[in-house]
């Protein structure tokens, strides 16, 4: 059920494996820029608030950095430098990406210091994956004009997403987890020896 790390220290293999991971996401992050774009906006059509639908791939840095590494700071790490990566190859949002990356991976972090990164299994980082959100909800509020959208819309949108941020980020985050310890990729890390052990 959990998985104990032997040491929070960062070692060499964390380090290149949370870059690897952080341009791999933001690689994702540029497909789903237009995939993902055009689906929020079509979204909108149906209802108030139910673009958070598909908010949740945008988080994925955050909670499978901190999934797999289990380091502090690699949920941060690894959002920011895939926002970054995202941000170099075009987003639409421009600057504001790399705001976003740092409150959707300070959001993901803080669930993991909760735990003090002793303690990971799908609930663990569902439950990073919705509060990534509700800090990237947070900043919308003022850099995106939210708050100006009433108490409904912004109801909506919170609830929407952080289920995104759960589905999305955080249960996807534990299959792929899953998926790569099977390869044996991850036998370096307490993930890959523990990924088989289900909630």
């Amino acid at each position: 059920m959990a998985s104990t790390a032997p040491s929070l220290r960062w070692r060499v293999i964390d380090i290149v494996t949370a870059a690897v991971l952080g341009v791999a996401c933001g690689l994702i992050f540029v497909v789903w820029n237009q995939v993902g774009g055009a689906s929020y906006e079509f979204l909108k059509t149906i209802g108030p608030g139910v673009g958070g639908l598909v908010t949740g791939v945008w988080l994925l840095g955050g909670t499978l950095g901190g999934y797999v590494i289990r380091k502090p700071g690699a949920a941060l790490f690894v959002e920011l430098m895939a926002a970054t990566v995202s941000m170099a190859l075009g987003s639409q949002w421009a600057v504001e990406t790399i705001y976003s990356g740092l409150a959707q991976g300070l959001g993901a972090e803080v669930v993991f210091a909760l735990v003090a990164y002793r303690r990971f299994n799908a609930t663990i980082v569902g439950a990073a994956g919705a509060v990534s959100f509700a800090f990237e909800w947070v900043l919308e509020l003022f850099l995106s004009g939210h708050l100006a959208k009433g108490v409904l819309y912004n109801a909506i949108y919170l609830v929407c997403g952080m289920a995104s941020g759960i589905v999305l980020a955080g249960i996807l985050a534990w299959a792929l987890t899953n998926a790569l310890a099977k390869t044996g990729a991850l036998d370096r890390f307490a993930s890959g020896r523990g990924a088989r052990e289900l909630v």
